[in-house]
């Protein structure tokens, strides 16, 4: 989903940007020169509106989030550690791309370094996967709290959720690694032009001059193995939930106990959903113009940090009683 929502009908970009480039017989350029919405450009200071406004409403609905789980002692327990990894990978996902979009869109700041080039791609690749297994993670917590609640808090010890993060981390930045590194070998002799405003990896190595069936093939080993198997954990978890939720006795008990899981569904659809919804507009809508596809894959990448922080702090009620407690006591 992730590689498929990059894809952006590669053939196109590249016949836009041969079109749009008289540099077509250089080698291994040290800059790359990202478009922006291409076809659009007039209208990039209006775009960049919506665009900073998710980048506020992100950075701030994040932060604060983490402020009110790491000063209110009651919330610390594995589901607001896991909430509290969700932000952290949000704002690392705006905070990679955001501010050079916004340059592009306000000062036309199109120029970027080869080797930031290579890292942005990675933070986005690396940071979207580490969300995918953090999703994972907050499923098998809302598991173990339904279908074995009595043994949650011995189940989910401080030392074994330490362990989840953990291992999160590590599988996305070992799985993401090899994308620098092999786009790094790669000739680069069609053009130096990106046609979107940030650095993806399919989009970096499309402009190479050389065979890069490792490189695609690697990503869609990524996108299958590990987005795809996260999807199935997730399902499977569910599955498990709402067999124990349909066995309780009453309806009120069936709706409070689903009632825990709704902030993680809202989060899970907001990932998985526009995914979904954009790799079929690029399998059949082929005479969507090409803008639009790269601003729906923009909402895709900067939609879920925004929408995280504001899930979970209108639908937890230990997060909205806790931010309400700060409003009231600074008026007083």
């Amino acid at each position: 989903m992730q590689e498929t929502s990059f894809c952006l009908r590669v053939g196109h970009l590249l016949h836009y940007s041969m079109s749009d480039s008289n540099t077509t017989d250089f080698t291994n350029p040290s800059t790359f020169i990202l478009l922006g919405i291409p076809g659009l450009e007039a209208a990039h200071v209006w775009i960049s509106i919506p665009f900073c406004t998710m980048y506020v409403i992100a950075i701030l609905g994040n932060f604060t989030i983490l402020f009110i789980v790491t000063s209110e002692p009651s919330l610390h327990g594995p589901m607001y550690y896991f909430l509290c990894m969700l932000a952290i990978t949000d704002l690392v996902l705006c905070m990679s791309t955001l501010p050079k979009i916004l340059s592009i869109f306000w000062f036309n700041s199109r120029e970027i370094n080869f080797s930031a080039c290579l890292t942005q791609m990675y933070f986005i690749h690396c940071f979207s996967t580490m969300e995918s297994g953090i999703l994972v993670a907050m499923a098998v917590d809302r598991y173990v709290a339904i279908c074995h609640p009595l043994r949650y808090s011995t189940i989910l010890k401080n030392p074994m959720v330490a362990k989840i993060i953990l291992a999160v981390v590590l599988r996305a930045s070992m799985i993401i690694l090899p994308y620098p590194f092999l786009a790094r070998q790669w000739l680069y002799c069609r053009t130096n032009i990106i046609p979107q405003p940030y650095c993806a990896h399919i989009a970096v190595i499309e402009l190479a001059c050389t065979d890069t069936r490792v490189s695609s093939y690697y990503g869609l080993c990524v996108l299958l193995c590990v987005l795809g198997l996260d999807a199935i954990f997730i399902a499977m978890s569910y599955t498990q939930i709402l067999r124990a939720v349909f066995s309780l006795p009453t309806k009120d008990a069936r709706i409070k106990t689903f009632g825990t899981c709704g902030s993680h569904l809202f989060v899970i659809l907001a990932f998985y959903i526009p995914g979904l919804f954009i790799s079929l507009m690029y399998r059949f809508g082929q005479n969507v113009p090409l803008h639009f596809h790269v601003l729906i894959a923009n909402m895709y990448l900067l939609m879920p940090p925004m929408l995280n922080p504001v899930i979970y702090g209108v639908r937890t009620k230990q997060i909205w009683g806790r931010l309400l407690q700060l409003f009231t006591h600074k008026r007083a």
